[in-house]
């Protein structure tokens, strides 16, 4: 197989590593930024804009609307401090934010649990058949359902 290997980062270096890697994008880690991320970081499985701006709401003891938090989910997407799980609508926090790859998640469809894992022979080549049938700017997103381990 193909594994990509990178450092997981959890705790407090995953919150340094996404400020590092966000500032290196050119973005600034603002204290809403910051409270989104947190609450996104701390989420078992997927979380979607709704989920995260109720959350966010309850520790800043004001409303938090579900566009903002979309908006600020969509420049983590970009720039790599989170996933999006499409089929679920949902997001993830990426462990390992200063590293650049395709991502293949696993998703249960008994307990809704997420895995990411990491190909890039796989996702290669995919991303070769897309342009041999003349794609370009090609962004694999790969979830495969089924039933996890300890659902099984």
């Amino acid at each position: 197989m193909g594994e990509h290997r990178h450092l997981e980062h959890s705790g407090f270096d995953l919150v340094s590593a996404a400020r590092t890697a966000f500032s290196d994008a050119g973005e600034q880690w603002t204290d809403m930024r910051a409270d989104v991320y947190s609450a996104l970081a701390a989420c078992e499985r997927p979380a979607s804009a709704y989920d995260l701006a109720e959350t966010v709401s309850a520790a800043r003891a004001k409303r938090v609307a579900p566009n903002s938090v979309y908006r600020i989910l969509d420049i983590f997407v970009r720039t790599n401090l989170a996933r999006r799980v499409e089929s679920a609508n949902a997001y993830i926090v990426n462990s390992h934010p200063g590293c650049r790859h395709d991502c293949i998640f696993l998703i249960c469809d008994s307990c809704s649990e997420v895995i990411h894992i990491d190909d890039d022979k796989v996702t290669g080549s995919l991303i070769e058949a897309a342009r041999n049938a003349g794609f370009a700017d090609i962004k694999p997103m790969v979830e495969l359902r089924g039933i996890c381990s300890a659902c099984n």
